[in-house]
């Protein structure tokens, strides 16, 4: 688990060392229309959940550079109002792919330690006091010695420090992933799970994953005309995923974000929104049909444009706007950093505790 905390005022940065990073465009923030919120309501939460590529899509994921990390962390900063959560899916810790192209500032630190210090060192900068502190949860490592990494895969959840952790699993993450065949060489899936606190006394917990890809062996991967969601091996994992929630959760205030490499009305989907209980917050805000939800593009690969980030969550959040948020391949704060594309969003708690 990574947890750092840098008091105000600090720059964030090691002693001796500079950041650098180019102008960002700042997000664009819209006004929520609707009725006000009681005079009692929490604030409302503002949560994003990004999938950064390990910080290597200008090597087209080869290598992590620390342009990436450095334009990522500026780009947050930037933000108006800041987020209060940040769930990223693609995080290392250390290895040759995180490390040849991104030197360490000292042996100890982690891809996840220098997003923080360069968000910290960014806030600093612009005269920002909020301070976060960050959790990593691993899923894979490939090795080629038992003191190097060739890379490894991992989640993070970023929280305001002002919120009270109950419970996190970052220590022991659930692993969902469907090892049928090639058992040794399946990459780990899991989900991250943190309880929290917020300021205003309200419970809720955030959930953080990262479904497989639709699994090469199955039928339906060469015999249907759609795969992202449509995996034999992915439905399960939902369902593992789904269940896990279901048991692990410390309230009925519940938010799951993630890469669920799945298309809005696939299987996967359905079963979520269905069977699951939860609610996709984007199409809700946005109003969109299933097929209206896949036009909006949230990742990109050569030419192909899809649908594949969620954020669903427990029917008592009330969502406002995903501000911010843009298709992928549009203009937009966080444009040509990722193969994805963040969701930007913000809910409210229900007045009474959860």
């Amino acid at each position: 688990m990574t947890e750092r905390r840098i008091p105000p005022g600090s720059n964030g940065s090691s002693p001796g060392l500079t950041t650098s990073g180019g102008a960002v465009a700042l997000a664009e923030i819209g006004a929520h229309h609707g009725a006000g919120p009681p005079v009692d309501a929490p604030a409302p939460l503002r949560i994003i959940s990004y999938n950064v590529r390990y910080f290597g899509h200008g090597t087209r994921g080869i290598a992590s550079t620390s342009a990436a990390i450095t334009r990522i962390a500026t780009t947050l900063s930037r933000l108006s109002p800041l987020p209060d959560l940040v769930c990223l899916q693609e995080v290392e810790t250390q290895s040759l792919r995180s490390s040849t192209m991104n030197p360490r500032w000292h042996p100890e630190e982690t891809q996840l330690d220098r997003l923080m210090t360069e968000l910290h060192a960014a806030l600093s900068r612009a005269e920002r006091r909020e301070r976060f502190v960050a959790y990593y949860f691993p899923a894979h490592t490939y090795r080629l010695t038992a003191r190097t990494n060739i890379y490894t895969t991992g989640l993070a959840v970023i929280a305001r420090d002002t919120f009270r952790i109950g419970h996190h699993n970052a220590e022991r993450p659930h692993d969902i992933t469907h090892r049928r065949r090639v058992r040794r060489l399946k990459q780990t899936r899991i989900c991250a799970h943190v309880s929290f606190e917020h300021e205003s006394g309200q419970s809720f917990d955030v959930f953080n994953t990262h479904l497989s890809l639709p699994s090469v062996f199955a039928r339906e991967f060469w015999t249907g005309e759609a795969r992202m969601g449509f995996g034999p091996n992915q439905l399960e994992e939902a369902k593992v995923l789904a269940d896990f929630v279901r048991r692990e959760r410390r309230s009925d205030n519940f938010i799951v974000v993630g890469d669920f490499n799945s298309l809005p009305g696939s299987p996967v989907d359905r079963f979520l929104r269905e069977e699951g209980g939860f609610v996709d917050a984007f199409a809700k805000v946005r109003c969109l049909s299933e097929i209206e939800a896949r036009a909006f593009p949230t990742a990109g690969f050569m030419n192909l444009r899809m649908h594949l980030d969620h954020v669903y969550s427990s029917e008592r959040l009330e969502w406002l706007d995903f501000a911010g948020t843009h298709p992928f391949g549009h203009k937009g704060a966080f444009a040509g950093l990722s193969d994805h594309v963040p969701l930007i969003a913000r809910c409210r708690l229900p007045g009474s505790s959860g």
